[in-house]
């Protein structure tokens, strides 16, 4: 793997994610309740304060929680809620040692379907059906992952020129884009959620 990402929109942290599949995966654990910026860089600043230029799924796994916390806790936290991410983080790790021989890359390489992919990613834990669809289109649109039907697999997140999420992020003005749209869904979700007017 080895691609030009633009998703902590700091160089370093982005060519680590480029470079590093754990790196990406934990980017996407991570990615929710805080700006996807501060998100995407959490890997890179947890491999500096581990003293590395990368992540090791084994090294992780099997460090020690409380250390581990108060490592993604350090100001700047890496997390807003760096204490339950650093448990899920190591939870990733451990199931990646278990399942992939400590390789994120194993979880995709080989496979075959766009919904084999989904699965395995759903598998994941802490990735749900939609954090599976979007890094299922972010490894389809930007890492070169393309097996028969991920963009049917992925939903609406895998449709071409669209700017829906992380996946569509290639730089500023997509990222104002995506910001946007998601600035959209909240409205309408919103709007869904209000008391409608009885109309008497």
């Amino acid at each position: 793997m080895d691609a030009t990402l633009h998703l902590a929109q700091q160089p370093e942290a982005d060519e680590l994610l480029g470079r590093s599949p754990l790196a990406a995966l934990v980017g996407m654990l991570l990615d929710q309740q805080v700006p996807m910026e501060w998100a995407f860089a959490g890997p890179y600043t947890i491999a500096q304060r581990l003293g590395t230029d990368d992540l090791d799924a084994h090294e992780i796994a099997a460090h020690d929680p409380e250390a581990f916390a108060a490592l993604l806790s350090e100001k700047p936290a890496v997390h807003r809620y760096p204490g339950s991410m650093a448990k899920r983080i190591q939870q990733l790790c451990q199931y990646l040692v278990e399942h992939y021989e400590g390789d994120a890359a194993k979880v995709w390489e080989g496979v075959k379907t766009g919904d084999e992919l989904l699965r395995r990613l759903k598998e994941l834990p802490g990735f749900g059906a939609q954090k599976a669809q979007i890094f299922l289109a972010l490894l389809g649109k930007q890492l070169g992952v393309r097996p028969k039907g991920w963009r049917e697999a992925a939903g609406a997140y895998g449709e071409d020129k669209s700017f829906r999420s992380v996946a569509d992020i290639t730089g500023p003005e997509s990222l104002t884009k995506v910001r946007a749209h998601k600035q959209e869904m909240k409205a309408a979700a919103r709007a869904e959620k209000a008391p409608k007017a009885s109309g008497k």
